[in-house]
Parts: C-alpha cells; structure tokens; sequence
C-alpha cells in the first residue's frame, strides 16, 4: 500500500489531517526572533482569511506531499530506520520535494492575500520545512508502520 493511500484512507483521513494541523501550529509556535514573528503574523493572517482555510489546504495537499515522502519513507524502511530519524537526517532533500509543491500551488493561486503572504515567506522557508522534519517522519512512523 502506497504511503498516499495508508494516510487518506477515509478511516484515518480525519486524524492524519488533525495531526498534520497539530504539526503546523508546533512548528509555527516554535519559531523564535524577527523570523518567528514574521511566520506568526504570516500564519495568522492565512490562518484568518477564511475559516478552515488552512485545514482545507492540508486536506489538498496530503496526498501530494505523501507521494513526495514516499521513497524516503521508503528508504527509511529499507535502513531499517524509523521515518523521524530518517527524515531528520535528510532534511534538505525532504524540504525541496514539499516545497516544489507548494511553489506550484502558490504560482497558480489567484488569492492575492495568501499569494503575497507566501511570497514574503518563502525565503525562508526551506528552513522551517527543514525544522518540520522529525516531526513529519513521526507522522509517518504513526500511520505508516
């Protein structure tokens, strides 16, 4: 079973997204300096552009995001190492293959508001996402183990 299907199987969809939500708002309050602010402030006004909003993006991107995850989930398994260690170690590849992503969907976003937001945050954002790693591979050792 792929890793796409394992975390939006409609039996686990709900707590798969609840967790990733859980993982954004962590990494989100984590974040410390000028930067941190930045990302709090940039977090909050996504946050209050439209109710559900962010959780309707997770919703969208989880099964994109499962699929860039997959061959290091894979080769996590095949190290015979846990997603969280395996994920932290290779952080820099783990956040290109997301943010590729997220690139794509904000070029073709016509929200002026979260486009903007995205672009004043993106400079940064490899190393939050990189940040986010560990965490992303228990979520993966959770559901996919």
């Amino acid at each position: 079973m792929s890793l796409r299907d394992v975390l939006t199987q409609e039996s686990r969809k709900a707590d798969v997204i609840r967790d990733c939500l859980e993982i954004l708002e962590a990494e989100v309050q984590s974040k410390k300096g000028l930067s941190g602010i930045a990302i709090k402030t940039g977090y909050k006004v996504v946050k209050g552009f439209k109710p559900g909003f962010v959780k309707n993006v997770v919703t969208d991107l989880l099964p994109e995001f499962a699929d860039a995850l997959e061959p290091m989930a894979e080769e996590a398994k095949a190290a015979s190492v846990t997603a969280t260690r395996h994920f932290g170690s290779h952080r820099g590849s783990l956040a290109d293959a997301l943010l590729s992503i997220t690139d794509k969907k904000a070029a073709r976003s016509t929200n002026r508001v979260v486009k903007s937001t995205y672009d004043k945050l993106r400079p940064t954002a490899k190393r939050h996402v990189e940040d986010a790693a560990p965490r992303l591979g228990g979520l993966v050792d959770k559901y996919a183990s």
